[in-house]
């Protein structure tokens, strides 16, 4: 059996009986687990209910044992994000051609309402421990659609094979032994758990401890119960993490790796100083097309140096654009500096989106893949992260859409005009801004009691800041220029509202000055230039 597929790397534990998977007060071993995964693909193939199977779920056993019986069984696992509302989950599972969806206890009922067949995912021990019943698996056969947003507010399913689980678990395995413990505490249903905790997991033979929930408080308490020494994250779990009081002891603990993206480089590098362990914080999506490796030698804010195949192009030319001139750690050109990032030799691991071939051509032209990540490089090829397209933010780790939170917001009484834009956050990855057009004055009680009903909006696609304006930039066909929008963010002269834990009001000249603070204790100051 090939060694770049998921399935192969389960093979190799088959026999391996030092502890696999713990969670909670309940362990396995690496054979116990394997023999439940051949069950669940053994359960799968005899349910004849089609190789797409869906799963509501939060870290819990179950799911890896859905997705290791995928691996063995030739199956599709379609994860389905649990916080997202019905409507849009039953278009997710229709899309994804899941013929039936697998759920945790605490989804019952909301896989019970997407219009598919729906199971408890303890139904998968049903079946007994033996080989499926299918042949080998290859290293491009689909394993997994594992859901993003695009620019066109579509939910874009990405084609997860084989290896593309393989190849980052066996890459990761390299700093592992079989004696460490790696902790996994970000969802499963999102590919960075998947490929930087589970897999090298697999991979290494190290134990894997599964926590339902990211619990900051419970983090270290965590470690220190089951002897973590790697933990895998996303976005600003360390800076939640570093909000928790600091105790004299917080070094004393097993953990030797934190692994993840989109930690700030302040909280990166004082999480690492707290809790006596070396942070890497490297740079990917789901679709691993364009990956950087952090380069501990560059400058404060940088995402490594700009890999081989992988430029900075001018989305509306091609051509590359030039470094980024700086004084005084601002970025003096930011229009010509900053572009996207784009692997022009090649895809990667990207193998498409699933049934979506207006969202293939967005991403790949002429062979070479375009990210839709805004970067600018210094002279020594040192690489910045600069944002996202303005269609696409990413909020606590997650990726949304501007396309869904406008239409929703353009049905508020009044509304003439919405754009809703990604602007920073002092902390890691993006908020939400929206710019409204209104016929007579806002009545922001109103605005929350509207937004507080939608129950089309997720908690983390509510505005952060709100933008009263008179009319919007527009091209000549009069389309928005949110590139704009953006760039003036909360800096304008028009009224801003943003929301706080008391509630919306008036954004002040103090509450400015204390964001740009924020945006300084975190380094991610340059964000404000670009």
């Amino acid at each position: 059996m090939t060694a770049n597929t998921l399935a192969a790397l389960l093979t190799a534990r088959a026999a391996d009986d030092r502890p696999g998977l713990l969670f909670e007060d309940a362990a396995w071993s690496w054979r116990e687990h394997v023999a439940a995964c051949r069950s669940a693909g053994t359960w799968l193939t005899r349910r004849g209910t089609g190789s797409h199977v869906g799963v509501l779920s939060d870290n819990v056993p179950g799911m890896l044992v859905l997705v290791g019986g995928a691996a063995l069984a030739g199956h599709v696992v379609v994860a389905l994000n649990p916080t997202r509302p019905a409507a849009e989950l039953s278009r997710d599972a229709r899309a994804t051609d899941a013929g039936l969806v697998l759920f945790d206890e605490p989804y019952a009922d909301l896989a019970r309402a997407l219009d598919v067949p729906a199971l408890p995912l303890s139904a998968i021990a049903a079946a007994p421990a033996e080989p499926p019943e299918t042949g080998e698996p290859g290293p491009g056969d689909l394993l997994m659609l594992i859901f993003t947003s695009g620019t066109s507010g579509r939910p874009r399913a990405v084609r997860v094979t084989q290896r593309k689980l393989a190849v980052p678990g066996t890459s990761l395995a390299a700093m592992l032994t079989p004696q460490d413990v790696v902790y996994c505490a970000m969802p499963l249903f999102h590919s960075g758990a998947l490929m930087a905790a589970y897999a090298p997991a697999v991979a290494s033979g190290a134990a894997l401890v599964l926590r339902r929930r990211f619990s900051a408080s419970g983090l270290l308490p965590d470690v220190r119960r089951y002897g973590c020494t790697y933990l895998h994250y996303v976005g600003k779990a360390l800076s939640y993490v570093l909000a928790t009081p600091e105790r004299p002891d917080d070094a004393d603990n097993p953990l030797r790796i934190a692994f993840g993206n989109e930690g700030s480089a302040v909280a990166t590098r004082r999480f690492g100083e707290r809790f006596g362990c070396h942070v890497i914080d490297a740079f990917g999506s789901t679709e691993t097309a364009v990956s950087i490796s952090p380069d501990p030698s560059g400058p404060p804010g940088s995402l490594g140096r700009l890999p081989e195949g992988v430029a900075v192009l001018n989305p509306f030319t091609g051509e590359p654009c030039p470094p980024g001139r700086v004084e005084d750690g601002r970025l003096l050109n930011p229009d010509e500096a900053v572009g996207e990032l784009v692997n022009t030799a090649g895809l990667g691991l990207f193998e498409g989106y699933y049934n979506d071939p207006e969202a293939d051509a967005e991403r790949v032209r002429d062979g070479a893949f375009w990210s839709g990540d805004l970067a600018w490089r210094d002279a020594e090829g040192h690489v910045f992260f600069a944002g996202r397209g303005t269609e696409r933010l990413r909020v606590d780790g997650e990726n949304l859409s501007a396309a869904p939170v406008e239409a929703a917001l353009r049905e508020f009484p009044g509304v003439v005009e919405a754009a809703v834009y990604p602007v920073p956050d002092a902390a890691a990855g993006d908020q939400v801004m929206a710019a409204l057009v209104l016929e007579g004055g806002f009545d922001p009680d109103a605005f929350a009691a509207f937004l507080a009903a939608r129950r089309d909006l997720g908690a983390k696609s509510l505005p952060r800041y709100v933008r009263l304006s008179e009319g919007l930039p527009q091209t000549p066909s009069h389309k928005v220029l949110k590139r704009v929008l953006a760039r003036e963010g909360w800096r304008t002269r028009d009224p801003v509202w943003w929301r706080t834990p008391a509630g919306l009001r008036p954004l002040t000249e103090a509450d400015v000055k204390g964001i740009e603070e924020e945006f300084v204790r975190h380094g991610r100051q340059h964000l404000l230039e670009t």
